[in-house]
C-alpha cells in the first residue's frame, strides 16, 4: 500500500514557479527544485515525473491564473454599461502590474514561450491556447463597450482585441526591459485613447 503523501503538492508547484521564473527552464535544476521545497529528487520525481512535466504543470497553472484574472477583471457584472470601465482598468492595471515588478521577472507565459516553444509542443500549445483565451476576453468586452455606445460600433471587435492584446505583451516586454512606471502608464493611456469612438 502506497504511503500518503506528506506535502502540500500546490505549495511545491507554488515553489517550483518561483525557481523556473527566476532562473528560467534551462538555469534551474532539480536539485535546485529540491533544495528550495527540502523535498527529496525522489519524492519530487515521484509525484511530478521530470523536470519538464513539472514545468509543464507548472506552466500550464500559470496559464490558467492568467486567464482567471483577466476574466475576472473583464468580465466583472457582465453590464455592458461598466464594459468601458473594465477594459480600461484592465490595460492601466497591466500597467501598474508590470511597474511594481522591480525584479524584472517579466511574465512567465511569455518568458517560458519565448525559451520553449521553438522546441516544446507542449508549451507552445498551451502558450498559443492562453493567447486566444486573452484574446476572446478582450473581444467580448470591447463588443460590449460597442454595444453601450462607448467604441465605434461599425470597428471589427476581434482587431481591436489583438491590438489591445499586442500592447499589453509589450508593456510587459517593455518593463522587462527597464521601462519606468511613467513611460508604461502613459502606453497604457494612449492605447486606450487611439481605440476608435463613435462618430458624433
Amino acid at each position: 500500500m502506497a504511503r500518503p503523501r506528506k506535502f502540500d503538492e500546490q505549495q511545491v508547484l507554488a515553489t517550483a514557479r518561483e525557481r523556473f521564473w527566476a532562473g528560467g527552464y534551462a538555469g534551474t535544476s532539480m536539485d535546485d527544485i529540491a533544495a528550495a521545497t527540502g523535498l527529496g529528487k525522489g519524492s519530487l520525481y515521484g509525484a511530478f515525473g521530470g523536470k519538464q512535466d513539472l514545468f509543464h504543470r507548472v506552466f500550464d497553472d500559470y496559464c490558467k491564473s492568467v486567464i482567471d484574472a483577466t476574466a475576472q477583471q473583464l468580465r466583472g457584472d457582465n453590464d455592458d454599461e461598466n464594459a468601458y470601465t473594465r477594459l480600461s482598468a484592465h490595460v492601466h492595471a497591466v500597467a501598474a502590474a508590470t511597474a511594481a515588478d522591480t525584479a524584472q521577472r517579466g511574465c512567465l507565459l511569455a518568458k517560458g514561450t519565448a525559451e520553449l516553444a521553438e522546441h516544446d509542443k507542449t508549451v507552445a500549445d498551451r502558450a498559443h491556447t492562453a493567447i486566444e483565451a486573452l484574446h476572446a476576453l478582450l473581444k467580448d468586452d470591447i463588443a460590449a463597450c460597442q454595444r453601450n455606445g462607448d467604441l465605434d460600433a461599425n470597428a471589427d471587435p476581434g482587431r481591436l482585441a489583438a491590438l489591445v492584446l499586442s500592447v499589453l505583451r509589450g508593456i510587459e516586454a517593455l518593463g522587462k526591459a527597464g521601462a519606468d512606471e511613467e513611460m508604461l502608464t502613459d502606453i497604457a493611456r494612449t492605447a486606450l485613447a487611439v481605440l476608435p469612438r463613435p462618430a458624433n
